[in-house]
């Protein structure tokens, strides 16, 4: 097992091969590579086929080439930039190789008479065909052309580590394997590597790093060769593995037992003026008998926007409070808290359940009083923000937690709750309104039992999407207008994601004033990243109570609270959000009974990317269709947000790519840990290694 000998790869460290100094170290160190596995498992990003020398006079100009032949003469040119020009031929024709920086030395070397192999691109140049700092070598000019026998490794680096360093570098690593002066953990038990039947871990290294010149370039491009899928099988398990053990951990502490007469819930059913959808009723089944079980409820209900998810939350908060548990509701801005405080103390009074909420805006008496009425257990239901959690809040007996839009929330905060109890962990359901792909969803919240609420209530008027050019953009401010002028109201949406923040609420500040002055007579409110919460608040709940008509506002309002009264959204650059954040916006219109519309102001032309994007967006309001979507155009870390995927992040597997193997990975997880424990711990160690620390929070 790992760690019982000193010449294991994983405790090697990486100074222990030759050109590591103290700055190769820290660069090395930069790019999370601490030992000599961190090294062999640095694989590369494409490869490039030198097998093959081109005939000088057959290249043209774009083309990657392997070319040999004698140098003719050398020269220094002094012109905008001195440059060192190596003139070479092979019979067939003739090159010249540039170079801007150079040595006295290196020039010395590549003097007339010289034989060279080089390899670079094909650029046009004043003369004649130029390489602009070739990767070359010399050959003995008697011998035979000599060509490489396998395909040629490109490395993911950092500044100051060429291509020809990590080369190095590995070939020591995999030098010293071979020669078994280090020795590498093969941690997939014997009986499951027969049943996967892939190449050993070290034959899958050592192939990845020197593929055969006859290997299928775009077999490995495309990550689809067995030596590949044998390292992303082992990363997908390791996570599984991970997300497993944390799980477990979770389980073996105790939660109280939330039995109730159910006489709570259905009082509450029957002053609803709406029956609960089949979704809704299945999910607050899995609920009822999670809550009754003597460990931990660990449950995510994700649902579309408006498909009824905080419903669910009260028939849960009532089973809680009817066993005699008081009920935490974390939401993840002061905003959505009050919406949920509002929407449940308006459900909870006939019940005589009293509401509570805790804001940083509640200070001195009142909040000694308020912390007091918490602690000795007089207020059943809490409403606020993660304020919810902080050391001064006591609670009596905290049954359940409540975490809306979870995806604000990570791993470590959902965990930390814990420290809450005393002997008693407190059941937790975290809701979001963001579908999360099935894909993602095994990886992400593995740590999680899963509820989807896939069907909305009746009544929903679906929301209407046009995509437009921004040509058409007075059509578009006259069709606010309208709206307006017959009692709606309407979001206009400013988007410049990828510069800053600065330039954003410039946009969105112009924006404003372009649609004060054109929209007369009509209330033009603002909202964006720079004003202050109260100051973000008060302008929403102006627009909420009708006093603003259009509310101009950057994305700060994807998350944001209900406005029945907004049928018409319009935003602008939709081309350069995620399909799951347009999503998110588009459902902050459509909540009321009135036909909606959600205007995608493009400006042209489109990539054929962006083509696709708002094509999905036109055809289909199925959240989880959007999000499929998103994960295969943009990839998990972008879907999620960093902070959900700070403790996933995968190396070598993707998940979308990749997906097939997930339930593989999840059934022989369960088998690493009930029967081979040590090597499911270190396999963990090595692929996630510190970062696994979050299991323990």
């Amino acid at each position: 097992m790992p760690n019982s000998e000193h010449n294991t790869v994983e405790i090697v460290p990486v100074t222990r091969l030759k050109g590591v100094g103290p700055k190769a170290r820290e660069r090395l160190e930069r790019l999370g590579i601490f030992s000599v596995q961190d090294v062999l498992f640095h694989l590369p990003l494409k490869y490039q086929d030198r097998s093959r020398v081109a005939p000088m006079g057959a290249v043209s100009p774009g083309m990657q080439v392997v070319v040999e032949g004698i140098i003719d003469h050398s020269e220094v040119r002094f012109g905008r930039r001195r440059s060192l020009l190596v003139h070479i031929s092979d019979g067939t024709g003739s090159l010249i190789l540039r170079f801007f920086h150079f040595s006295n030395a290196q020039k010395a070397n590549l003097a007339k008479g010289v034989a060279l192999r080089c390899f670079g691109e094909i650029r046009k140049g004043q003369q004649r065909y130029e390489m602009v700092h070739p990767e070359y070598e010399a050959v003995i000019e008697s011998a035979e052309p000599t060509a490489q026998t396998s395909l040629t490794p490109i490395y993911p680096t950092t500044e100051g580590m060429h291509q020809l360093t990590w080369r190095a570098l590995i070939e020591q690593a995999l030098n010293m394997l071979e020669n078994r002066q280090l020795s590498l953990h093969e941690l997939l038990p014997v009986k499951i590597q027969q049943q996967l039947s892939y190449p050993t871990l070290a034959d899958a290294l050592s192939f990845l790093h020197r593929p055969p010149a006859s290997t299928d370039v775009n077999v490995l491009l495309q990550g689809e060769h067995p030596a590949q899928q044998r390292l992303v099988f082992e990363e997908l398990l390791a996570h599984q593995v991970s997300l497993r053990l944390m799980r477990y951990r979770h389980k073996d502490h105790n939660a109280p037992v939330l039995k109730s007469e159910q006489h709570l819930q259905k009082a509450f059913l029957e002053q609803l003026a709406f029956k609960l959808t089949g979704a809704q009723r299945r999910t607050v089944e899995e609920v009822v008998a999670d809550l009754g079980n003597a460990h931990p409820m660990m449950r995510l209900v994700q649902g579309d926007v408006g498909s009824g998810k905080t419903v669910v939350a009260a028939l849960a908060a009532l089973q809680a409070i009817a066993a005699g548990c008081q009920v935490a509701l974390m939401a993840p801005t002061e905003l959505l808290a009050e919406q949920h405080l509002k929407n449940f103390s308006q459900w909870f009074s006939a019940l005589q359940i009293p509401v509570a909420w805790l804001t940083g805006k509640i200070k001195g008496k009142e909040r000694k009083k308020l912390l007091e009425a918490v602690a000795d257990g007089r207020v059943r239901l809490l409403v606020g923000t993660h304020a919810l959690f902080q050391d001064e809040v006591r609670y009596h007996r905290l049954g359940l937690v409540i975490i809306d839009e979870q995806h604000r929330f990570g791993v470590h905060q959902r965990l930390a709750l814990k420290q809450k109890a005393d002997n008693l962990v407190p059941h937790q359901l975290v809701m979001t309104a963001t579908p999360i792909p099935r894909t993602l969803a095994m990886t992400a919240f593995a740590d999680l039992d899963v509820s989807v609420i896939d069907e909305l209530p009746p009544g929903r008027t679906p929301v209407t999407t046009v995509v437009i050019a921004d040509s058409r953009r007075q059509e578009v401010i006259g069709r606010v207008r309208d709206a307006c002028l017959a009692g709606r109201q309407a979001y206009w949406v400013c988007t410049l994601i990828e510069e800053s923040e600065t330039l954003q609420c410039q946009a969105a500040e112009d924006t404003a004033l372009e649609l004060n002055e054109k929209l007369s007579g009509l209330q033009v409110g603002l909202v964006h990243g720079r004003l202050s919460s109260d100051e973000k608040e008060q302008a929403m709940q102006r627009f909420k109570a009708g006093e603003i008509d259009v509310l101009v506002a950057t994305t700060v309002i994807e998350v944001g609270v209900d406005v029945p009264n907004a049928s018409l959204m319009i935003i602008e650059n939709p081309e350069r959000l995620g399909l799951s954040q347009l999503h998110q916006l588009r459902g902050r219109v459509g909540r009321g009974q009135v036909e909606s519309h959600c205007l995608l102001m493009y400006h042209p032309p489109l990539s054929q990317n962006g083509t696709e994007r708002l094509a999905v967006m036109r055809e289909t309001t199925d959240g989880f269709v959007v999000a499929q979507k998103d994960l295969e155009l943009r990839g998990p870390g972008e879907v999620l947000g960093t902070r959900q995927t700070g403790e996933m992040q995968l190396r070598i597997a993707d998940l979308v790519r990749d997906q097939q193997l997930l339930p593989k990975a999840q059934k022989i997880a369960e088998i690493m840990i009930a029967e081979y424990p040590q090597q499911a711990n270190a396999l963990v160690q090595r692929w996630i290694g510190h970062k696994v620390n979050y299991a323990e929070v």
